[in-house]
């Protein structure tokens, strides 16, 4: 973003200086010299923006990095500290996005440090877990379809299964769903991963068989065709660990947040 030019004397100072932070051993005249019109640039300042550009922690930054970023960031100063910016930041509308940047910052940063201190325990990672294997389904399905527009179309398409015809075929042919091109091939599913209607007609045929009626739903009509079907096997819970984990946090947050709705719905 070097928008800005300087002298090769200043550039050469904010070398100096971006190497000097790296090494840890910033000499007081430099920190004190690293400001722009007035305004010092604060040490974690230059060091969020630094670890926000290169995405790493600073002390894994080169010599190279921190001279040019903070170059970088001198130029946003000189950007922001001259008269014709200071006047900007009266405008109402940047006094907004201003006011609200830094409302979603510290807003982020509360909920990261809520989370923090209310972590999940490994007894409500376990109940969750198991909560979630008496809802999981008991089979999963292999299953094609042909997806059309209009409920005669699929009456036709019914009518021509009756006949013999092969399921496959009439998908490459006629469905205007992206599986089509594979013969309508949905592969292995668990009826939780379908749409209601859908996972309702798969779980109520039997291997081998097609729908006997059309099944409608918000994509258009399907005829279904469910090849096989086999018991379900609940993932491990060390693979569902972390999303669990995640889950029970976030519920925790929105409860957390709840309560300060409602007690601000009380005061108003």
């Amino acid at each position: 973003m070097n928008i800005v030019k300087r002298s090769r004397s200043t550039g050469t100072f904010a070398a100096l200086t971006a190497i000097s932070l790296l090494a840890g051993t910033v000499p007081a005249a430099a920190q004190s010299a690293l400001n722009v019109n007035g305004v010092e640039i604060d040490q974690n300042v230059i060091d969020m923006y630094v670890e926000s550009r290169i995405q790493r922690p600073i002390d894994q930054a080169t010599p190279e990095e921190l001279s040019a970023i903070t170059s970088e960031l001198v130029d946003i100063y000189l950007l922001t500290t001259n008269p014709a910016a200071e006047a900007l930041s009266e405008d109402p509308r940047i006094k907004a996005q201003i006011e609200l940047q830094g409302r979603a910052v510290l807003a982020q940063a509360f909920a990261s440090q809520y989370l923090s201190n209310n972590p999940a325990s490994d007894d409500e990672i376990l109940a969750a877990y198991q909560e979630q294997l008496t809802m999981a389904p008991a089979l999963q399905f292999k299953a094609r379809h042909i997806l059309v527009e209009t409920q005669a179309a699929a009456t036709a398409l019914i009518a021509q299964l009756d006949e013999g015809a092969d399921f496959a075929e009439l998908a490459k042919a006629n469905s205007t769903g992206p599986t089509g091109a594979n013969g309508g091939d949905l592969g292995w599913f668990s009826p939780d991963q379908m749409v209601a209607p859908f996972s309702d007609a798969v779980a109520a045929m039997e291997d081998g068989a097609h729908t006997a009626e059309p099944v409608q739903t918000q994509f258009g009509w399907h005829v279904i065709l469910r090849e096989d079907s086999r018991e379900n096997t609940p993932p491990t819970l060390e693979s569902s660990r972390d999303v669990i984990k995640q889950r029970i946090e976030q519920m925790k947050f929105a409860a957390y947040l709840e309560t300060l709705r409602a007690d601000y719905e009380n005061q108003n």
